[in-house]
């Protein structure tokens, strides 16, 4: 059984070539800035666990750290090299929102706004220059959305089966799949197309979902479920809370407020619109997505890998309201406004300006992407001062390690208080003649103490009286500091302890820190 649920089959005359190169666009602009700045704090802690491969880590999908892996081994450990791949996700995010609004019905004005959206929204701009698991995250959950219009357009039930596979791997790059997953359900359950709950198929995707997912879940399993204390101490100790209002506020800055009417038309067109009907499942999953992430007070950007499919579509609908020869002059200001908006928001998320030229940019535009976290960032964004500091930190901390007898050098560890630091230390480290890193931070403390003893520790960005509850002897040996840091980074002492009142290893309990 088969059916085309076009609007317009004149619409359907979209090319290939443009959305080839749009794409090209997006790849080709991050090819050229993501070596701005420096490495970022959660991409050296994908490089420390990509040392590691394992199906779970205590805070995230073990997809981050194989990618990670593949990326170092094939292309090396620059800038660029890492961030290749995500450039790449982009690219392929940004082709796939244009094949979906071309899915439902759109030519190629459709294509074409659906495609500049997606390049010019500050969120996807940002994540796309990161190695980091939300640069995939858009990717799987835009491939999981057009399995969905194809299976209600066609009634091609083998499609779920597709959708599980994909689902499946999607999980293991980002938890927050579950809650995609849980919208596509009831959305499917909320209209016509329920009918796909009677298909065998339909359980089978499930089921291949569940069993790609499983090793991961066994290792959660098995470790104690980590991931429920790091989400319950995160919620408790770091993230923003938002009101409704700030919620949906964030939404349209994380999107540029100049694609709102856009992606509004999307959720128009999947509710109201006739030419919807068949696709009415993903309009109730953005709500029940949206409900769903206020009520459980999810970070404000969890959302935005769902905004694509929104695009898509409210290009389709703005396609149809302007196709009077009258209103057709709005497509082109439409396109020009999406551009010059994204040149003008670009630099906030993009790192392209000298940092100076930055805050002051910053500050005439008075624009600034939602905290997702309560520490306070100084005059830098957080994920811009998150690139900075982590080789000259590792390089003070070389020169205390240097600085000690060589036989007490051979014993000494290097203790960092949370895995930006460890991850800095292990990746700048070896080439400054240090050892790797311990940490009591998120998976670092699974990693242990090794063999370490504690008769000789450098901590670094640890309190020196709760380091002298520990160890008889404690000495500041330095103090690292930098103009452009996140401000809890700044000032950071670097003390050399010794003489532990107890064996490291009984120690280490204490220093257990997940999201704390």
């Amino acid at each position: 059984m088969s059916r085309d649920s076009s609007p317009n089959p004149n619409l359907k005359a979209g090319g290939l070539g443009l959305l080839l190169a749009l794409s090209a666009c997006k790849l080709v602009l991050h090819l050229a800035t993501n070596g701005g700045y420096g490495y970022f704090r959660d991409e050296l802690y994908y490089l420390a666990c990509a040392e590691r491969l394992d199906w779970g880590y205590v805070d995230q999908a073990p997809l981050i750290a194989w990618v990670a892996r593949a990326a170092r081994t094939l292309l090396g450990d620059s800038l660029p090299a890492l961030r290749f791949l995500p450039a790449v996700a982009g690219a392929l995010t940004v082709f796939l929102a244009g094949a979906l609004a071309r899915e439902l019905g759109g030519g190629r004005a459709s294509q074409l706004l659906a495609c500049l959206a997606v390049i010019v929204a500050p969120y996807f701009l940002g994540v796309n220059t990161l190695l980091t698991m939300n640069a995939f995250e858009p990717l799987f959950w835009l491939l999981c959305t057009h399995l969905v219009v194809r299976a209600c357009k066609t009634g091609d039930e083998k499609l779920w089966l597709w959708f599980g596979v994909v689902a499946g791997v999607a999980l293991l790059n980002k938890h927050s799949t579950l809650v995609y997953g849980f919208g596509v359900v009831a959305g499917l359950s909320l209209s016509p197309a329920r009918r796909f709950f009677l298909s065998r198929r339909m359980w089978l995707g499930g089921a291949a979902a569940f069993l790609i997912f499983l090793p991961h879940l066994l290792w959660q399993i098995g470790h104690g479920w980590p991931i429920v204390e790091i989400l319950r101490n995160a919620d408790r100790n770091q993230n923003v809370e938002f009101s409704a209002a700030g919620f949906l506020a964030g939404q349209v800055l994380l999107l540029h407020p100049l694609t709102l009417p856009l992606w509004l038309a999307g959720l128009y067109f999947y509710l109201f619109a006739r030419a919807g009907r068949p696709y009415r499942a993903l309009g109730y999953a953005y709500l029940v997505m949206l409900a769903v992430m206020m009520v459980t007070r999810a970070k404000v950007y969890y959302l935005a890998p769902f905004y694509p499919a929104l695009f898509a579509a409210g290009g389709v609908a703005v396609e149809a309201w302007t196709a009077r020869p009258r209103a057709r002059w709005l497509r082109p200001a439409a396109v020009g406004l999406l551009v010059a908006g994204g040149v003008l928001t670009a630099p906030l998320v993009l790192p392209v300006l000298p940092i100076e030229t930055f805050v002051n940019y910053q500050d005439r535009l008075g624009l600034e992407p939602p905290r997702a976290e309560k520490s306070h960032t100084g005059k830098l964004p957080q994920h811009y001062a998150d690139m900075f500091g982590w080789e000259e930190m590792t390089d003070v901390v070389a020169r205390v390690y240097h600085s000690l007898p060589e036989g007490e050098r051979a014993r000494c560890a290097v203790y960092a208080s949370n895995y930006g630091e460890a991850g800095a230390v292990d990746f700048f480290g070896p080439r400054r003649g240090l050892p790797k890193a311990i940490s009591g931070h998120q998976n670092y403390f699974l990693w242990g103490p090794r063999d370490y003893t504690g008769e000789c520790v450098i901590t670094v960005g640890s309190d020196l009286e709760d380091v002298r509850e520990s160890f008889d002897s404690v000495e500041h040996a330095a103090t690292f500091t930098h103009p452009h840091v996140i401000p809890h980074e700044n000032n950071t002492p670097v003390l050399v302890a010794r003489r532990p009142k107890r064996p490291l290893k009984e120690i280490w309990p204490d220093v257990k820190c997940f999201s704390c």
